[in-house]
C-alpha cells in the first residue's frame, strides 16, 4: 500500500502536508517551546477537525482523529494547525496576505479561546463542547443555510442502515461487505464472508476493554464480514479493517479497526505511557473530545496494536477545497477554538492563558512560522515529486472520483 501512499501525497502539496505528520514532527522538535505540555494530537491540520455524532446523537465539533496523539509541547499542535491553513489556501489559489490573515485569525482563537476556558470550573470545563447549531448560529444566513442543508445530509448517509447497501451485497442470503479496489478488498486467500480467525482474536480482545454495559451491547450483534480498509494520506501502509456486524436483518453495525504504531512524536516527546498503542490513541479521544464514541476500545493481534470505533458515526468532514477567504476565515476561528477546549482539558488552561497573554504576539509570530513552513513544504512536496518522476520511489494513482 505504501505506493498508493506516495500517490496520494505527491498529488499537492496541501496532501503531501497531510501525510507529513512525522516529517513535520522532526522539524518542530528544534524549534523553541515553552515547557508546558499538554494531550496533543500529533496531527492537528485542518481535515482532521469536523462533526460527529455524540452518544445522545448530537453533532459537535472538535478534533476527529487522533492515531498520533500524546503528551508533548501544546506549541506543535497549534503550529501544525496554522501551517495547514497557509497550505490549504495556497492549494486553493488564494493570496498570501489572505492565508496569512487566515492563520493569524486561528491562533488568536486558540489564544481567546483559552483564556474563555481558563475561567470555568474544572467540571464546567469536562462538560463544555461545540455544538453545531452554536457555531451554525454565528455563520452569515447564505453559509448557514449551506451547513444545515450538509448536516442533514451527512446524518442520513452515516447511520448504518443508509451505509448498508452501499458497502453490502448479499451472497445467498449472507450479508457481505463489496469489494471497492483498491480502497476496499477482502484479505488474499480469504472468501468475502469467510472472517480470518486473526480478526475474531482481535475482537475478542477488543471486548474486554469495553465497559460490561458496552460488553452487553456488543453481544447483540454477530459479526458477519471483515474486509481491509485503504484509509486517509498519513495511514495508507497502516493495517485497517472494516467489519460488518448484524444483529438481525437491516440492523447493521459497521466497526473500523485501525492499526495503532508509535505516535509520530514519541521520538521527540517521550515514549507513551501505554504499553499498547490503541489504548494510547483510545485515552487520547477520551481526553482531547467533549463526547467520544462508545464502541471505542483497543486490543492486540499477533504483531499489531490495534483501536475501534465505529465507521462513520455521522462524521462530517468539511470541504475545505470549495473554500474562499470567508469560509476558510471563519472555519479557522473554529478550529483555534476547538484546539484551545481540546488542551485545555489535559493541559492547565490558566497556565497556558499566561503564558500566551493578551496580546497579538503570540498570534504573529506563529502566523510568520507559518508562512515559511508553508515554504519548506513546497520544498519537500517538490523532492518527492522528483523522486517520484524518476523511479526512486514507486506511486500508484487512483482515479478520480
Amino acid at each position: 500500500l505504501l505506493p498508493l501512499r506516495h500517490g496520494r501525497m505527491v498529488r499537492s502539496a496541501f496532501t503531501f502536508y497531510r501525510g507529513a505528520a512525522l516529517t513535520m514532527a522532526s522539524d518542530l522538535a528544534s524549534t523553541p517551546a515553552s515547557g508546558i505540555r499538554v494531550q496533543c494530537c500529533g496531527d492537528a491540520h485542518l481535515c482532521n477537525f469536523g462533526g460527529f455524532a455524540t452518544p445522545e446523537r448530537k453533532v459537535i465539533f472538535s478534533i476527529n482523529d487522533l492515531d498520533e496523539t500524546l503528551p508533548a509541547p501544546w506549541e506543535w499542535d497549534v503550529k501544525r494547525l496554522a501551517a495547514s491553513f497557509v497550505v490549504a489556501c495556497r492549494d486553493n489559489h488564494l493570496k498570501d496576505a489572505v492565508a496569512r490573515d487566515v492563520a493569524l485569525t486561528c491562533v488568536r482563537s486558540y489564544r481567546e479561546s483559552m483564556a474563555e476556558f481558563s475561567q470555568l470550573k474544572t467540571l464546567e470545563l469536562w462538560y463544555r463542547s461545540l455544538p453545531a447549531e452554536e457555531l451554525i448560529a454565528g455563520l452569515p444566513s447564505d453559509l448557514r443555510k449551506r451547513a444545515v442543508k450538509r448536516i442533514e445530509k451527512e446524518q442520513a448517509k452515516s447511520r448504518g442502515e443508509e451505509m448498508f447497501p452501499k458497502l453490502v451485497e448479499h451472497k445467498g442470503d449472507v450479508p457481505v461487505i463489496k469489494d471497492q479496489l483498491p480502497t476496499i478488498f477482502h484479505a488474499e486467500g480469504h472468501r468475502p464472508g469467510e472472517v480470518e480467525q486473526a480478526v475474531r482474536d482481535v475482537l475478542a480482545g477488543y471486548r474486554g476493554t469495553l465497559s460490561h454495559a458496552h460488553q452487553s451491547l456488543l453481544d447483540r450483534y454477530e459479526v458477519r464480514d471483515a474486509a481491509v480498509k485503504v484509509v486517509g494520506v498519513g495511514s495508507v501502509g497502516t493495517l485497517c479493517w472494516v467489519l460488518l456486524l448484524t444483529a438481525g436483518e437491516g440492523d447493521p453495525l459497521f466497526l473500523q479497526v485501525k492499526e495503532a504504531r508509535a505516535s509520530v512524536l514519541e521520538p521527540y516527546a517521550g515514549a507513551s505511557a501505554f504499553a499498547n498503542h490503541g489504548q494510547r490513541v483510545v485515552n487520547g479521544y477520551r481526553l482531547m473530545q467533549p463526547a467520544s464514541d462508545m464502541f471505542l476500545g483497543w486490543s492486540r493481534g499477533p504483531k499489531r496494536d490495534f483501536f475501534f470505533r465505529q465507521l462513520r458515526d455521522m462524521k462530517i468532514s468539511v470541504l475545505v477545497e470549495t473554500f474562499g477567504p470567508a469560509e476558510m476565515t471563519i472555519y479557522a476561528g473554529w478550529c483555534g477554538r476547538a484546539l484551545a477546549l481540546s488542551h485545555a482539558r489535559s493541559g492547565s488552561a490558566s497556565m497556558l492563558s499566561g503564558y500566551m497573554g493578551r496580546s497579538d504576539a503570540l498570534d504573529k509570530a506563529i502566523a510568520s512560522f507559518s508562512m515559511a513552513y508553508a515554504d519548506q513544504n513546497e520544498k519537500d512536496h517538490a523532492a518527492l515529486e522528483r523522486a517520484v518522476r524518476t523511479g526512486k520511489v514507486k506511486a500508484v494513482f487512483e482515479e478520480a472520483k
